[in-house]
């Protein structure tokens, strides 16, 4: 590790940043920055921004799409806190700090509620003291690694000294399995991640699907791919393979995020939304 990476480390204390060095590459779009660009963020570069507008001329109403995955995130933490009594949560695919992050969500309601995010942006790790902003009687912690190698997650000591993992815990693969390819084996990835997880656990995952607007969504998934982004849209039937197979599903299933538990507003069209999203119970 550099001696930068060592200051980043020290001034970020608690993170794990071994693996990856804290070096930006301004120069090719990562899928955390151009969402931070939908969301209407301001830690994202020209070439983030090229990539989103390249999507939007395809798939106009991602922005639209994006906002309601992020509604449906916090409903999601709001169940588990509220009706499911989780106090401990594995973000994975973190993303950029935003407004209503896990934490922020779970400790106004249980202040006691103890996150790992994990992300493997150098520009999320620059941000992480956002994320480490806890409640005195919680705790946060940050871990710089992949979701496509689960086994380095589950043996960080983050998650050791954070999660007690003989209780439930809530795996939250928000907005990111769209970025593992068939390739990835990702029904294998989120498997050993839920097999190190106690009965009484929860799966909250969310993905992006080509049904509604195959045309808008397959250039979407044609413009992050040629920027180095992997990506590939799945219909509800593949996602719930692979994600909630053997999972107990909370009402009201998998559905479109906009429709799940939305508390009032207009309903989206399907073709607005285009994203998937659902809790399932181990």
């Amino acid at each position: 590790m550099t001696a930068a990476a060592a200051r980043l480390r020290d001034e970020f204390g608690g993170l794990e940043s071994d693996s990856v060095e804290p070096v930006i590459d301004t120069t090719k779009p990562h899928s955390a920055r151009v969402y931070d660009y939908y969301l209407g963020g301001r830690d994202h570069f020209a070439v983030d921004r090229e990539t989103g507008q390249k999507a939007m001329q395809s798939w106009r109403a991602v922005p639209t799409a994006v906002q309601e995955n992020r509604a449906f995130l916090g409903r999601a933490v709001q169940y588990l806190v509220g009706e499911a009594g989780i106090r401990q949560f594995l973000d994975i695919g973190t993303g950029l700090p935003s407004a209503n992050n896990v934490h922020e969500v779970a400790q106004d309601a249980a202040p006691e509620s103890r996150v790992v995010y994990v992300d493997n942006d150098p520009i999320v790790l620059a941000h992480a003291r956002a994320l480490l902003t806890s409640s005195p009687e919680g705790r946060t912690a940050y871990i710089d690694a992949d979701l496509r190698e689960p086994e380095k997650v589950l043996a960080s000591p983050a998650v050791s000294e954070t999660l007690d993992l003989s209780q439930p815990v809530a795996l939250m693969l928000v907005a990111v399995l769209h970025f593992l390819v068939d390739a990835d084996n990702p029904a294998t990835i989120v498997a050993t991640l839920l097999g190190a997880l106690p009965p009484g656990s929860y799966l909250v995952a969310s993905h992006v699907t080509p049904e509604h607007d195959p045309d808008g969504v397959g250039g979407l998934v044609r413009t992050y791919r040629q920027g180095g982004i992997p990506a590939q849209a799945r219909t509800a039937a593949e996602f719930a393979a692979l994600a909630f197979a053997g999972l107990e599903m909370i009402d009201p299933g998998l559905v479109l995020v906009s429709d799940w538990r939305r508390p009032f507003g207009r309903r989206r069209l399907p073709e607005e939304v285009n994203w998937y999203g659902g809790i399932g119970r181990k």
